[in-house]
């Protein structure tokens, strides 16, 4: 039986254990949405490297099916990854950096139904934007979500409406970057004797006022970026 994992205030405060260096990034022709695109389309077998710290500890909650978008956007200078950071306030994850999506409606008519409304209601970019590619292997995190990320293109022009009560702020990270290992670092942190480790791909980016900013990408949202690495390589 687990453990009630504690509340992660600042992630930052673990130490790097390594630097995923010694893999290979990815080249620019594998990111390419044709590229992308044909990836989806074959049958070649992979394994996800990450599939969730929901077994380590025990919250006394169901499992909870979620669904997230992935967003591609296709720019002039290649394809960036659409993320989202959480209202602070919010009970699960409050703070952190996340894709849109959230938990399946009854109503939903499967998983990619359910991220491609949650994006529209937390951020507001509408489904005929997004051409849908295919989802990966769910991911189990430590507050009992089993989430299927949803990959899909994004074609401009869009513009955002965001939900103030559960998105703080929507920003843009170049695919290249998630996808060079050489960016990916290995925290170890220890929580009541479970040993458990994550992934941190720190970007410096630029926040809504223009000011450099760096938005640190951690935990659950990292580990199905690390996952989508492995898919596409």
């Amino acid at each position: 039986m687990g453990v009630k994992p504690p509340r992660v205030v600042d992630p930052k405060v673990y130490p790097v254990v390594g630097i995923d260096d010694h893999l290979p990034a990815l080249p620019a022709q594998a990111l390419t949405p044709q590229a992308v695109r044909r990836r989806f389309g074959d049958l070649h077998p992979w394994t996800p490297e990450f599939q969730g710290d929901a077994r380590l500890f025990d919250i006394g909650r169901k499992p909870t099916p979620a669904s997230v978008l992935v967003p591609l956007v296709e720019r002039d200078n290649g394809l960036n990854v659409l993320l989202t950071q959480r209202a602070d306030h919010l009970h699960d994850h409050a703070g952190q950096i996340s894709f849109p999506g959230g938990r399946v409606d009854p109503r939903d008519a499967g998983p990619v139904d359910t991220a491609l409304r949650e994006t529209e209601e937390e951020i507001g970019l509408p489904r005929a934007r997004v051409q849908v590619l295919g989802p990966l292997n769910t991911y189990s995190t430590v507050t009992s979500y089993v989430v299927t990320p949803v990959v899909a293109l994004v074609h401009p022009p869009f513009d955002l409406a965001l939900d103030k009560f559960e998105v703080a702020e929507a920003f843009e990270v170049p695919l290249q970057f998630l996808m060079t290992p050489a960016h990916h670092h290995r925290h170890a942190a220890e929580f009541e004797g479970v040993r458990r480790q994550f992934l941190s791909m720190p970007w410096q980016g630029v926040d809504a006022q223009g000011r450099p900013h760096e938005y640190f990408i951690w935990g659950a949202t990292a580990a199905m970026l690390r996952n989508l690495y492995q898919f596409l390589r």
